[in-house]
């Protein structure tokens, strides 16, 4: 047993309970007032778990029964557990995004902990925006923290067939709307799709997030890949609470955890999954919490050194999740990388990343491929560049057709959704494959909080002829388990005057992936006539939380984070004064 850096008159809490003062006697008697005695306090760090359980977060519907397993682990370890609640930001019910709030948990998780007598924290999530938010919250607030992934769902399955979430309903919904589903099928389709609780089973983003999180060092080792419904996953939470006391006693703090090698090990982990383009502005964030200096350009570096060797949906082409875990899970993905990743990276377990790696292996070699016989044979996602998106874009080249790599057509121009909902239903719509439909007022401020819009429908008229994928840009974003020939995160977005502002239908744009090149064949008079006469659009709020976001919120190329939140703002908040 090692020799703890800690002992209990220097936790946190201490300055809450152990002080023979009038304010500690009103804790300690509140305490009781709940039942607890000194016994279940006196010397034992208190640990935090904020729970981001909702009654509409399918994906969290287990976190109401996990806990209980959280407070198992943190009472065998000699901890006091104390469960509180988050904001769930479900990524299925919340409107009009769930990235509109992903700020606010970030605010909540680093207030809940400063405000409150914690020592350490479990920070239970995963659904899509929940990972990056907890994490942010966390690194600002900078006590030991081990972070609970909510774990994938099952299969889906219909008809004898397995389905994949998001991805097969982007597909079936393609069918539908040719007339090739019948009620009856669409029906069965709805209820064999999601059949367990937990997260998206493809590589969308809840998956690519928790990925990422582990990558970072901030989960127990094998925790990203577990099913949510698997009997290990409820081992795996009752491991979390116990890890967090050992962290407390060890002063094992997040700074020591989130450095430059582990930013870029996530991101490298990112590219190898085959991520959902939601990494890279979660990513940013994160980086930028932590302090560590990471741009768009790094991003697309590190993608062009790595291949795609998860073969899992929606960049690869059969498997899901669960088959993922079967395989080997993320362990063995970054087994597979070997010195590509700094291994020296610490971990939450204490441990360096190498070694939290050892023994890892892969069982199956069609589902988590060697470097030498990869799905792609760069990583996930690249950063766009030009006169459309001078700070930047980001298609996903693993999960759409080649053809598209180097395209040029005429744009077809849409200011909101509804107008182009309506567009693409008419049949009589003048498109043509070779056309590149466009989304705008869809970014950070015009949406608001930046809207998974970017996988534009194809137009019902080229449904019809067979056609499945065409050229799509937006300032959007679009959900992880998507895919296609779809350029998102084009920055700075239009709401705020970015070229993507003065494109009009009918102007010709070129995609040429190699150079990482997107631009408008406008020249540059036209664009400043078109620049001059252009009026910004009216806000989308007058007050309240979103009038706040708008003032705040950063473009897509710095990770979306509210300027006062960012690192290099203003020094921390000291400890809260107790009187």
């Amino acid at each position: 047993m090692t020799e703890r850096k800690k002992s209990p008159q220097d936790l946190r809490s201490a300055r809450w309970v152990a002080k023979d003062d009038l304010r500690s006697f009103g804790h300690r008697s509140r305490l009781m007032q709940m039942g607890y005695g000194p016994a279940d306090w006196q010397g034992r760090p208190f640990i935090g778990i904020l729970n981001t359980w909702s009654g509409l977060n399918p994906c969290h519907a287990h976190f109401r029964d996990r806990v209980e397993d959280v407070k198992r682990g943190v009472l065998q370890a000699g901890g006091f557990p104390l469960e509180l609640p988050a904001l769930s930001v479900d990524e299925t019910f919340t409107k009009p995004t769930s990235m509109l709030y992903r700020n606010l948990l970030a605010m909540e998780t680093e207030e809940n902990i400063r405000s409150h007598p914690l020592d350490g924290v479990v920070l239970m999530g995963g659904c899509d925006k929940s990972t990056p938010a907890l994490l942010m919250g966390g690194l600002s607030a900078g006590v030991p923290m081990i972070f609970l992934p909510a774990g994938p769902m099952l299969r889906g399955n219909y008809a004898g067939k397995t389905l994949g979430s998001g991805s097969d309903a982007w597909k079936f919904w393609d069918e539908r709307r040719a007339g090739n589903i019948s009620d009856q099928e669409w029906q069965g389709i709805e209820g064999g799709i999601a059949r367990s609780y937990g997260t998206c089973m493809t590589m969308g983003t809840a998956s690519t997030m928790t990925s990422i999180a582990e990558a970072l060092g901030f989960t127990l080792p094998g925790a990203s890949s577990i099913p949510a419904a698997d009997a290990g996953h409820k081992r795996m939470a009752r491991g979390c609470g116990h890890r967090i006391v050992d962290m407390v006693w060890d002063d094992l703090t997040p700074d020591r955890i989130a450095t430059d090698a582990a930013i870029r090990n996530a991101a490298l982990v990112a590219m190898a999954t085959g991520c959902s383009t939601n990494a890279v502005i979660h990513l940013l964030a994160i980086a930028g919490r932590a302090g560590v200096a990471l741009t768009l350009d790094d991003l697309d570096q590190l993608g062009r050194t790595v291949p795609v060797i998860a073969n899992v949906r929606p960049s690869g082409d059969t498997y899901l999740m669960e088959d993922y875990y079967y395989a080997g899970g993320l362990r063995a993905l970054m087994a597979e990388m070997g010195e590509r990743l700094d291994l020296t990276a610490m971990t939450v377990s204490g441990d360096p990343l190498g070694q939290t790696l050892q023994g890892a292996k892969v069982f199956n070699n069609d589902v988590i491929r060697p470097m030498h016989n990869p799905v792609y044979h760069e990583g996930s996602l690249a950063v766009l560049r030009g006169n459309l998106c001078p700070d930047g874009a980001v298609i996903k080249p693993a999960a759409c057709d080649p053809k598209y790599y180097n395209h040029t057509g005429p744009a077809l121009v849409f200011d909101s959704y509804a107008e182009m909902k309506i567009a693409i239903d008419d049949e009589d719509l003048e498109v043509t494959p070779e056309h590149v439909l466009v989304l705008r007022n869809a970014g950070p401020q015009g949406g608001p909080g930046m809207p998974e819009w970017g996988m534009l429908p194809i137009p019902k008229a080229l449904i019809k002829q067979g056609h499945r994928d065409m050229l799509r840009l937006s300032d959007a974003r679009m959900s992880g388990t998507s895919y296609g020939a779809c350029v998102l995160h084009m920055a700075p977005e239009s709401h705020v005057g970015g070229p993507l502002a003065l494109l009009r239908t009918g102007d010709m744009i070129r995609l040429d992936l190699a150079a990482r090149r997107l631009d408008m064949l406008v020249d540059d008079a036209e664009l400043a006539r078109r620049k001059a006469v252009w009026t910004p659009p009216k806000p989308p709020y007058a007050r309240g939380y979103g009038w706040m976001f708008a003032r705040h919120v950063g473009q897509a190329d710095t990770g979306c984070d509210f300027d006062y939140l960012e690192r290099d703002f203003g020094h921390a908040a000291s400890e809260p004064d107790i009187y």
